[in-house]
């Protein structure tokens, strides 16, 4: 099998963005929600609000061109071919790291903290902190390729990862990630170990130690309380798409609109965006931010192949000790905060821990100077010398 990589343009056609406006122009809506929140769903009102913006106002063409300034490339790994950033940095000794994203997320997630990571000197930062930041689209998400049969799991692309690095030629190196990023970046720490010398994860994959339920810290039950309620009301997604994720996959591959909404109520409600009383995902980022993300899904029709991933996955989460140094950081609006004693069960070199009182699910995209800092703080320790 071949191991070229080969350079990558992002270079989307102008027919493709006319008939996304086109199907933006002809959409047929519902009636409004019968309540006055987001409760059952993204409101009528801002959907055609950021729906106009994306028809008459939006630039695809300015994002695409922040894709181009990185270096980009294609190889295929496993039959797949896999899109990914890499940035070299300037500084002799800095340390190889793999960001992996997750769902609904993209790697338009990083695009505020790659160029920071890969040379701190010129954004502020240290020399010493520096890395070679590699950032890959995850199989059936954006500009790599779909998996054509079952198999392809968390724990499957996390050893494709390690494969990527070894292929760029790094022997050492570390690895990061939120969502179903942080299940690839943990498989990392079971599968990786000979080259993975360490993981930063935003979310902890382990289960609420039985034994402390009798003495639980203020932390922990409103860690508990907030997944009960994610489970009631907020987990319906996580469900069509471990189950039904091709019945899903018309609708989102057929309207924008409605890609847009089923991404959007996330960053709504996953996101550390509460001001001045009212949440709103535009208080903490720009309705461009927004659509850049969507628009990686939408480009290329990954309503479908994006979900198969749950399939894969959701329902058997691996959750084998980890001995490998673990960084863990954790935000406050994550969607399961576990506590360090939690973790520990599963964990048994946590290196870094840190509480933050802001942030939320796309940590680097809300809060990129203290992701920054928390992935610096981290990996410190781990460099050589």
């Amino acid at each position: 099998m071949s191991t070229e990589i080969t350079p990558f343009t992002v270079d989307i056609p102008d027919s493709a963005l006319e008939d996304l406006k086109q199907r933006l122009r002809n959409a047929r809506w519902p009636e409004q929600e019968t309540c006055d929140d987001w409760s059952q769903g993204m409101p009528l009102a801002y959907t055609r609000e950021l729906a106009n913006y994306w028809a008459t106002e939006y630039d695809w063409r300015r994002f695409e061109k922040k894709l181009n300034g990185w270096p980009q490339f294609v190889t295929s790994i496993d039959g797949i071919d896999i899109h990914f950033i890499h940035v070299k940095s300037p500084h002799e000794n800095a340390l190889p790291l793999i960001m992996s994203h997750g769902w609904p997320g993209s790697v338009a997630e990083f695009h505020k903290i790659i160029d920071a990571l890969a040379n701190p000197t010129a954004h502020g930062g240290n020399e010493e902190d520096a890395f070679h930041v590699v950032v890959p689209c995850l199989p059936g998400y954006g500009f790599s390729g779909k998996p054509t049969s079952t198999g392809t799991s968390a724990e499957k692309i996390g050893a494709m990862w390690g494969t990527l690095m070894g292929r760029l030629g790094y022997t050492r190196y570390v690895a990061q990630g939120g969502d179903w990023g942080s299940f690839i970046t943990q498989s990392m720490g079971v599968s990786e170990t000979e080259h993975c010398a360490g993981i930063h994860i935003t979310m902890p994959i382990v289960a609420p130690d039985p034994d402390t339920m009798g003495n639980l810290t203020e932390q922990e039950q409103m860690a508990l309380a907030d997944m009960g309620a994610y489970g009631e009301t907020g987990a319906g997604y996580s469900k069509q798409q471990s189950t039904r994720p091709q019945t899903l996959g018309y609708g989102l591959a057929d309207s924008p609109i409605g890609q847009m909404a089923w991404i959007v109520e996330k960053f709504y409600e996953w996101t550390d965006c509460e001001a001045n009383g009212t949440r709103h995902p535009e208080n903490i980022l720009t309705k461009d931010e927004l659509l850049d993300n969507v628009m990686i899904y939408w480009l290329n029709n990954a309503g479908a192949s994006s979900a198969r991933l749950y399939w894969e996955s959701f329902n058997n989460p691996n959750m084998d000790p980890i001995s490998m140094p673990v960084g863990v950081s954790i935000f406050p609006r994550e969607i399961f905060r576990s506590s360090r004693r939690w973790a520990e069960k599963r964990y048994s070199n946590i290196i870094f821990w840190n509480e933050l009182d802001r942030g939320g699910h796309f940590a680097a995209l809300e809060q990129p100077e203290l992701f920054l800092a928390e992935v610096r703080n981290c990996f410190r320790t781990l460099r050589p010398g």
